[in-house]
């Protein structure tokens, strides 16, 4: 079979979750073409200036992209005042689909499930198209009459859909496709020693996704070093030297080390006993694969704040707005070894292992 995978540059966790299905994909043995929807299907430039403009408002103006996310969740997908931002790459699509001949689609955005969607209701010939839903709330733009499937992170996700009017019967809850190094389990003791880091401490690691300035890990590391925390911190600066340089500066004399950008984040997630981070669906979703409890620290309007909701109404973790809660919130996980096992038990019940796998089989008809 051949399966069109259609993503977006908006965030990492988007791109992360259709590389992970079209791995999946072609376990099972099936053909995979994966499409970037803006640059691919609308133009790079515009994925470009787009792209450059969501990171400019998160850094300069978060209310407006706070405001603008509110705004979209109370229109419809098809609203005028959307405008035509749904449709943008239609033709483009529509072109793409007759020469692939893809025997379904699935994508892991918002706008190429919708694009899809009006496609339907021009009357065009879709095959089967299966969204996968990569946050952990039901904002109103995914959804869409001419989505044959949603693939969710949990069980709050679906209930949203539901009562936001998606039939029961098209909604699965599979979590959310990592990468399939997530699946299986790995020795804490292993762990740590690849690190060097002592097995008789708390370690905890913190991070703020790909894009690492938008998060506040400047303060983070300032809560880490405080005298009364006997912590191993770990603070994954990315790609960014000025921000590494910074964190460096700020814990030069203690325990907490700084890291550039590093490939085993899931080695790290098994060795801590915490993680601190802003509420990135992906982040979210790799911590809950790996059993690792969160503070959720830092969050971005928009998605961010509501995936920090279903973390702390689930039970996954704590949430912290200003520094002073944050340095609490820390005395409050690491005094409490109880806490957090109530914490990692929260998050075994939940676990959803093998999300990308389960996803392909169902695309490929074999749940």
């Amino acid at each position: 079979m051949r399966i069109l995978i259609i993503t977006a540059s908006y965030g990492s966790g988007h791109n992360e979750a259709a590389r992970s299905l079209a791995r999946a994909f072609e376990r099972e043995g099936a053909t995979t073409v994966l499409v970037d929807h803006f640059r691919e299907l609308v133009d790079p430039r515009f994925e470009r200036c787009t792209r450059a403009l969501y990171y400019a408002l998160l850094r300069r103006a978060p209310w407006i992209w706070a405001f603008a996310y509110e705004l979209g969740d109370r229109m419809e997908s098809d609203s005028p005042l959307t405008f035509g931002v749904t449709r943008l790459g239609t033709a483009r699509l529509t072109r793409l689909i007759n020469r692939l001949a893809p025997d379904a689609i699935v994508t892991t955005h918002a706008t190429p499930a919708i694009a899809l969607d009006s496609l339907v209701a021009q009357g065009h010939r879709v095959p089967a198209h299966t969204t996968v839903v990569t946050d952990f709330i039901a904002h109103r733009q995914w959804l869409a009459p001419g989505i044959d499937r949603y693939c969710v992170a949990a069980q709050e996700v679906r209930h949203e859909l539901i009562a936001r009017g998606i039939p029961p019967e098209r909604i699965v809850v599979t979590g959310v496709p990592v990468h399939e190094e997530f699946d299986e389990p790995l020795d804490v003791g292993e762990a740590r020693a690849r690190f060097g880091l002592p097995a008789g401490k708390p370690v905890v690691l913190a991070m703020a996704g790909s894009e690492a300035s938008l998060g506040r890990l400047p303060e983070v590391a300032q809560a880490l070093t405080r005298p009364d925390h006997p912590v191993e911190g770990l603070l994954l600066a990315g790609r960014n030297r000025e921000l590494s340089e910074r964190l460096r500066r700020l814990t030069t004399g203690s325990s907490t080390r700084v890291l550039g950008h590093v490939s085993e984040v899931r080695t790290l997630m098994a060795a801590a006993d915490l993680l601190v981070t802003k509420a990135g669906g992906m982040t979210v979703a790799e911590a809950i694969a790996a059993g690792l409890p969160m503070l959720l620290f830092g969050s971005l309007p928009g998605q961010e704040r509501r995936n920090e909701r279903f973390v702390a109404r689930t039970g996954f973790g704590l949430v912290a707005r200003s520094p002073e809660e944050l340095a609490r919130a820390l005395d409050q996980a690491l005094g409490d070894p109880a806490l957090l096992e109530h914490f990692r038990e929260r998050i075994r019940s939940a676990r959803q292992p093998y999300a990308a796998r389960r996803i392909a089989r169902i695309v490929l008809g074999r749940e």
